[in-house]
């Protein structure tokens, strides 16, 4: 059942005053794409008779089958709090179909909502995700572009006057609740000028739609406190990275799959099957949860990052991690994700892997209570314990020979983005980078 009906909608945008509404959507890439139209135009939207170009979009369709309809999801109706001085804004986030009333294929949200097709064909009411995405502020120059120059020097949890970007994470976090947003927890991360604003676990969509509207915020909040807000994985060498950790569990009615009093570690079959498919299928998805060149410069050893596939109830080194709380709270924490990707995309092949081991009834590996980083290869080998794809290039490799991952995300997805990512790759690949000239101009 919707929150709102179209007739709610109207009235909310006659009742607010609000003149704009923006239709939101996502192209493959996790860029957050938007139609804006009039007031007058909203009734027209809520009938799906919203058209735009669709080969103007990454990843989406060639010009000769171009044209695409909006959607609008009701439930994502919301205005925008720093829209109010000349006349409200609005937005709906939305679904991508064909002339022909079918779903697009090449639409993120889409390919999530067909895997979660799939988890309640296996009995799941619920997929709940809480994710935990970190950010940069950086300091903006007079043209207000970016700089190098951190807002601060805090460190994890400091607390002002050290962390500068206090003020601005208070004012995000009052725009997030503005919005509807229930905030967990927001301080500051291991790195300067790096912080963290955890919000409260949702079913799949709505987590997928709240990180989207959540980067939203966090750059346009900074951009007025003179800040620019990245989620770039790795801006600055010798310091943390960011990531976005993903907290999962998947509900059957009100009672967590995940939980069973009784098993070892109160963890029940289905959890540890769905452990043992994320394991399994973990270097595959990495293309997907971490899918810059960049990503992979976090994924390094010594930087609270995990690069190997192995899982804990207590260690923080692997890339399973299995929090305490129990009972509806019982959770799978994967900690590679990075807040680079595209979240429909990244939640959909972590899902259809925890899924694989559950249809396949699958054995996750013994648990890893040392610290991974101290072993040497033959050691993390012995205990079978594999390093996650070191490059881009690596983890695309692993998706394409990944049958469970390629055939959840649907041929058109899986073309279009490993085409994108392969160019990407190859930019990096052919250019020059100051590194190489400082290592050897002079050497040679």
């Amino acid at each position: 059942m919707s929150k709102f009906s179209k007739d709610d909608i109207l009235s909310m945008a006659k009742e607010e005053n609000v003149r704009y509404i923006r239709l939101q959507f996502t192209d493959l890439l996790g860029i957050i794409k938007n139609v804006e139209i009039p007031v007058d135009q909203l009734p027209k939207a809520l009938d799906n008779l919203m058209m735009f170009d669709g080969s103007s979009i990454e990843g989406f369709v060639r010009i000769e089958e171009s044209d695409m309809y909006l959607y609008p999801d009701l439930d994502t109706w919301v205005i925008f709090p720093w829209t109010q001085e000349k006349g409200k804004v609005a937005r709906l986030i939305c679904d991508v179909y064909n002339p022909d009333g079918t779903p697009f294929a090449g639409d993120p949200r889409g390919a999530l909502k067909k895997v979660l097709e799939e988890a309640k064909a296996l009995g799941f009411t619920d997929f709940n995700i809480g994710p935990e995405p970190e950010f940069f502020l950086f300091k903006t120059d007079e043209k207000g572009e970016p700089t190098l120059e951190l807002n601060d020097k805090g460190g994890y949890f400091d607390l002002a006057p050290v962390d500068t970007g206090e003020n601005c994470r208070r004012d995000i976090v009052l725009e997030l609740e503005d919005m509807g947003f229930e905030i967990e927890a927001s301080h500051h991360e291991v790195a300067p000028g790096q912080h963290e604003i955890d919000f409260k676990y949702a079913d799949a969509i709505a987590t997928c739609d709240n990180i989207q509207t959540f980067k939203l915020v966090v750059r346009t909040i900074a951009a007025k406190h003179g800040l620019h807000a990245t989620f770039m994985p790795k801006p600055l060498f010798g310091v943390n990275g960011s990531g976005m950790h993903a907290n999962m569990s998947l509900f059957r009615g009100k009672e967590n799959a995940f939980f069973d009093e009784n098993a070892p570690g109160q963890l029940s079959e289905t959890a540890m099957q769905f452990l043992a498919g994320i394991l399994k299928h973990a270097a595959a998805f990495t293309a997907i949860t971490n899918p810059t060149v960049n990503s992979y410069k976090r994924l390094v050893p010594g930087y609270e990052a995990p690069c190997y596939v192995a899982w804990s109830m207590r260690n923080r080194s692997p890339l399973v991690r299995i929090p305490s709380s129990r009972g509806l709270s019982t959770r799978i924490e994967v900690r590679s994700p990075d807040p680079s990707a595209n979240p429909y995309l990244a939640m959909a092949a972590m899902l259809s892997a925890g899924l694989d081991g559950i249809r396949n009834k699958m054995t996750p590996p013994p648990a890893t209570d040392r610290n991974i980083y101290v072993m040497d290869e033959k050691e993390r080998l012995a205990e079978g314990i594999e390093a996650l794809p070191a490059t881009l290039k690596e983890a695309l490799v692993a998706l394409s020979k990944d049958e469970v991952i390629t055939s959840s995300l649907g041929e058109h997805v899986l073309e279009h983005f490993i085409e994108a990512k392969e160019i990407e790759w190859d930019m990096f690949r052919t250019q020059v980078h100051p590194w190489e000239r400082e290592q050897y101009m002079t050497t040679y």
